[in-house]
């Protein structure tokens, strides 16, 4: 049976120095597991203007269901200014308050999360009460919370934090969001390994993953770690990598892939990604495995 999955949260353009492209942690999970075969759906608000047009063909055109896009007659479609440094690595401004920020609870949606397989959510949403609180409602809806970390200063609180981490079957950090929020939760420990297993007590969470950027991942599934270390590529720009990683595996675990080959698969994806410009290059699952296991001549 096909699975489905929902994301909430941002739909936006990034604006780089030369270009813009069309982003948000969320509209990048849904478009990549969309690629992968995963039938998506994205609860967002978009403008009414012509920034908020442009998102509705990409998504559509891109397969992801468009259907729970709101409009807002008020606030503008999103945008975040993204300056890169020497090694490619992004650091964002992003304008407040804009239309994701003003996402409503509708019993349509609720309905879309009860008959989907995952709910996707980062904590950048829950930056403002009214998109905070249509999250708050939907995850009781949801079969398999997945929460997309994601840290943007200043847009977060430990009480958020731990709020959502305490609503998520499956958390997904990378190195340095795990030990900022082990610390906060007065963890006595140093390495990645322990403070999985300490929040994985604290919240009672089976599942977890943690991305160390070039050096790969360790997944963390029912008492068992599973561990990549990465692939060496040339990199452009990291934007939306970690959020095809995520696709990448969430594509596979749903599918009931073995983990191993879930992390594998995901840290080349998330590899792939960031050896090209902006967060939604075209990137195929046979392309991902011809980069795992080159055929030598």
């Amino acid at each position: 049976m096909a699975k489905k999955v929902i994301c909430f949260g941002e739909v936006l353009f990034d604006v780089f120095p030369t270009h813009t492209k069309i982003g948000g942690a969320p509209l990048n999970v849904a478009l990549r597991l969309s690629s992968l075969g995963i039938e998506t759906q994205i609860i967002s608000r978009i403008g009414s203007d012509a920034l908020g047009v442009e998102i509705l063909n990409y998504i559509s055109h891109h397969g992801v269901s468009t259907i729970s896009i709101q409009k807002d007659p008020t606030y503008k479609t999103g945008e975040v200014i993204v300056a890169l440094d020497q090694k490619g690595s992004a650091s964002y401004t992003i304008n407040y308050p804009v239309a994701w920020d003003k996402i409503e609870c509708i019993a349509e949606d609720e309905n879309a999360v009860k008959n989907s397989d995952a709910l996707v959510f980062g904590s950048l949403a829950c930056r403002d009460t009214t998109t905070h609180n249509t999250l708050l409602e939907l995850i009781n809806y949801s079969k398999y919370a997945v929460f997309d970390v994601n840290l943007r200063t200043p847009f977060y609180s430990q009480e958020l934090l731990q709020q959502l981490i305490l609503q998520a079957n499956f958390i997904k950090f990378n190195d340095d969001e795990l030990y900022e929020i082990s610390a906060f939760m007065n963890s006595p420990f140093h390495s990645i390994e322990q403070n999985i297993l300490f929040i994985a007590e604290q919240t009672n969470t089976k599942h977890i993953c943690v991305t160390k950027g070039s050096h790969g991942a360790v997944l963390y599934m029912e008492g068992n770690f599973y561990y990549h270390s990465g692939f060496k590529v040339k990199v452009v720009d990291t934007v939306g990598a970690g959020d095809s990683f995520l696709a990448g595996l969430l594509s596979k675990l749903l599918t009931d892939a073995n983990p191993q080959e879930a992390i594998d698969f995901a840290c080349a994806l998330g590899a792939l990604v960031a050896t090209h410009e902006g967060a939604n290059p075209t990137i195929s699952a046979e392309k991902t495995k011809n980069f795992m296991n080159p055929v030598l001549f």
